[in-house]
Parts: C-alpha cells; structure tokens; sequence
C-alpha cells in the first residue's frame, strides 16, 4: 500500500498499529496515512472496526503496539452513536462541555444551542428527545469544543430523511469552517455525497483507501468489491 504523505496538507499518520480485546485483534494496521484536510469516511461491514479507529484517533482508547503521529497540533471531538444523556434539560446536557474547557460562556452555548436548532427546547428534558433532536445536542457539544477534528461514529444512524439532511449540512458546516471531520457511515448515498475520501475497513484492516469517487467508480480490492454490491443492491 502506497502511502504519498505530500498529497495532505494536514494527516494522521498510523503504524504497526493493534488494538485487542480479551484476546482478539480488534485493529490491525502496519501502515496508513489518513488525511485531516478533507471529509474522510470510513466504511466497512459491521464489527469491521470503525468505532474502534475513531476513538483511537480520539485517544480514548490507547493502541496495544504501535504509534499514532499527527501532522498538526489536534484538537478533536468524538461524537459516538450512542452518547448518554443525563437526567436534565437539553441546555444542562449542553453546558457539560464546561467540565472540559471553564472558558466555554452561558452566551456561546445559547448561541450554539440556537445554530444546532435547539433553543426552544433547551429547557426540555434531555432524555425525552427525539432521536435527531439528541443527535444535534450532540454535535452542539463538538462545536463547543472548538476541534480542529471531528470525530462521528454513524452520525445519522436511524434518523428520518429531513433531520438527516440537517446533519449533513452541519457536517459540511464543519468542513467550511476548517474543521476536519472523519466519519463512519453504513450509508453509501451519504458518503458519497459528503466524503472527498474513503477508508475501507474490513476484518480489522484497512484494505484500501483513496478519493472518494475513484474509489465508488473502480474498487481495488475483492473485499471492496464485495461490500459495495451487498450495499447497492
């Protein structure tokens, strides 16, 4: 696998990488170079590893061997699929962030609160909303963090058609902002609309990457292949 590290402005770079769990290899990479300059998608079969590779690059779990480099001074946010919610009001949720960073404002989470589409719900509570109305809580909580990387396992797993759409937007909110995002995604029309580049993961592995249309035009690898028709057919 060619890696060229000068095609990336910004770039994460992965080697002789594992991750185990009681006894199985979760993650398995010699060697990849995943860009930081563009929507990057990873895709793959269920239990593939994707979730795995996000909260690796978040640092929330430590690789068993190997190292992780980062070309740019990360700052990141990880939005899992399936982010608990504490018993208190969207805006309480919200204001959780402050534990990370005390400098976060009662002004920036109104205003964050109101760009995710919220403030009228923000005395609601948390745990009573909707499936998409806890997803842009969610992500109101990245935007506070003020990433430079954005990290979101499945961010619009079981969401109707209009509330997707406004997730996309906010994906593509990030990317013109200069935010990086990678995300995963069992949705090949959304990754197709969105990612400038893929990650296909598959047992572990990744077993091939590159630019997004390429990549949906002429798979390398059976595996690719494989997954591909399983999904569009």
């Amino acid at each position: 696998m060619v890696n060229t590290l000068e095609q990336f402005s910004r770039f994460i770079e992965l080697k002789d990488i594992t991750v185990k769990s009681n006894g199985r290899t979760i993650l398995s990479i010699a060697h990849a170079v995943i860009p930081a300059d563009r929507i990057t998608a990873c895709i793959g079969p269920n239990g593939a590893g994707k979730t795995t590779l996000l909260k690796l690059l978040n640092g929330l779990i430590k690789p068993d061997t190997g190292t992780i480099r980062y070309s740019f001074a990360n700052k990141t946010a990880l939005v899992l699929h399936h982010t608990p919610m504490i018993k208190a009001s969207a805006k309480a949720n919200l204001s959780l962030v402050k534990d990370v960073d005390a400098s976060i404002t009662a002004a920036e989470i109104d205003a964050v609160l109101k760009q995710v589409g919220l403030n009228n719900l923000a005395s609601s509570p948390a745990h009573r909303l909707s499936a998409g109305e806890r997803q842009k809580l969610c992500l109101g909580r990245a935007i506070l963090q003020k990433p430079n990387l954005v990290l979101l396992d499945e961010p619009t797993a079981n969401l109707d058609p209009n509330t997707t759409e406004q997730v996309e937007e906010m994906i593509r909110q990030f990317d013109a902002q200069g935010t990086d995002v990678i995300f995963s995604s069992h949705q090949l029309a959304q990754v197709q609309r969105l990612a400038k580049f893929i990650l296909f993961i598959d047992q572990g592995e990744i077993k091939e990457k590159g630019s997004a249309g390429p990549f949906f035009a002429d798979p390398q690898t059976q595996a690719a292949k494989r997954y591909l028709y399983q999904e569009l057919i």
